[in-house]
């Protein structure tokens, strides 16, 4: 379940300040900055609780917890036996075990368990014997951490020259047991970024900026929402939201933007694996779009989108609970429709975008 930034007790007591009747619903949630369907969730979560109520349940749920581990021990026991009688193990060593595990766990005796997994008493009385491995041991660790570069292969190949015999099988054991293990991780080597300066589009649809964000459900699923912007008076073009957004994903909701606006002249956004991907760059080379990639771990480069991530995080995603993707997607577009057209923007005379656009429209034509 998705973690709020109220514990109980805090929301106990928003609640018991709604019942008071100090103020109204919608007062109340736009003083701690949630949204109305998220208070009456509380409500109908919480509702008429007291504190010692709260202890309480925690008190039911813990012994709750406990019922629940004792029905699976006693379920893992049922479920041990039905291996023993059914299971039909093919190695020595399995059979052994197995005949291990039914003498201390069901009490049967030797003989019985031997016969009923059908291996004979030697095999199962047979201690195996290993070499003492510590010289190895002792010799590989001293290399290893004189040399913590070396690989497996360096240090077999120092062994051999001081003069061990020791067999690389052998040596490669006790090298993993020790989890001297490289693991290197190949670079993602990305061509040289050089976007251009960031400044204010002359006009519109002269450079679109987009990039993705996540959050969670109320019951824990996430999702991600792929966000567009027009630069020029930062208009929100779409929010797409879904489970997975690859690549061809993407295409389609640029080319839906495109269809009642037309292409823009450069698309502006980071290094992410669905904006670096060939369809991409494809689908930009037969339109004539100029992608423009930002340097890596230099979000500023594309300021524009991050402030508007910024604003559609604060006011939706960490104002509600949702409970469904399709609750994201009413909030959302209803949102955008006020962001375009009644939410005052500081950067655009604190006018909307779209009128923002219209009275530029209307003095170039008086000009």
């Amino acid at each position: 379940m998705k973690k709020t930034r109220f514990t109980e007790s805090q929301i106990i007591n928003i609640l018991k300040e709604g019942e008071s009747g100090a103020m109204s619903v919608p007062e109340l949630c736009r003083k701690h900055n949630v949204g109305q369907s998220t208070y009456y969730k509380w409500k109908s979560k919480y509702g008429g609780m007291q504190a010692s109520d709260l202890s309480r349940m925690r008190e039911l749920e813990a012994e709750n917890a406990k019922l629940k581990k004792m029905f699976a021990d006693v379920s893992l026991q049922n479920m041990a036996l039905k291996d023993i009688v059914e299971k039909k193990p093919i190695k020595p060593a399995e059979r052994k075990g197995l005949a291990h595990y039914a003498i201390n766990e069901f009490g049967l005796g030797v003989v019985l368990a031997c016969d009923a997994l059908s291996i004979s008493r030697c095999t199962f009385y047979y201690q195996l014997k290993r070499i003492d491995d510590n010289d190895i041991i002792e010799a590989v660790s001293d290399i290893a951490e004189k040399h913590k570069a070396y690989g497996f292969r360096r240090i077999f190949k120092r062994l051999r020259l001081l003069g061990h015999k020791w067999n690389h099988k052998c040596v490669y054991r006790i090298y993993c047991g020790l989890k001297l293990n490289l693991r290197r991780k190949g670079k993602k080597r990305l061509p040289s970024r050089e976007p251009d300066p960031l400044a204010v589009p002359a006009k519109v649809n002269e450079c679109w900026s987009m990039d993705f964000m996540s959050d969670n459900l109320f019951s824990g699923k996430s999702f991600r929402t792929f966000n567009v912007i027009d630069g020029y008076h930062r208009e929100a073009l779409a929010i797409e939201v879904d489970s997975s957004l690859p690549a061809q994903r993407v295409i389609r909701v640029l080319d839906r933007i495109a269809a009642y606006r037309g292409y823009p002249k450069r698309l502006r956004q980071d290094n992410g694996p669905e904006f670096i991907s060939h369809a991409l760059e494809i689908w930009a080379e037969q339109h004539g779009i100029k992608l423009d990639f930002i340097k890596p771990g230099k979000p500023t480069q594309n300021a524009y989108i991050e402030r508007f991530n910024r604003t559609y995080r604060n006011e939706v995603l960490d104002c509600y609970l949702f409970n469904s993707l399709t609750e994201v997607r009413e909030v959302t577009d209803s949102w955008i429709e006020e962001y375009n057209y009644d939410r005052p923007h500081e950067s655009l005379n604190d006018l909307p975008p779209k009128l923002y656009e219209r009275l530029n429209e209307e003095n170039s034509l008086k000009i």
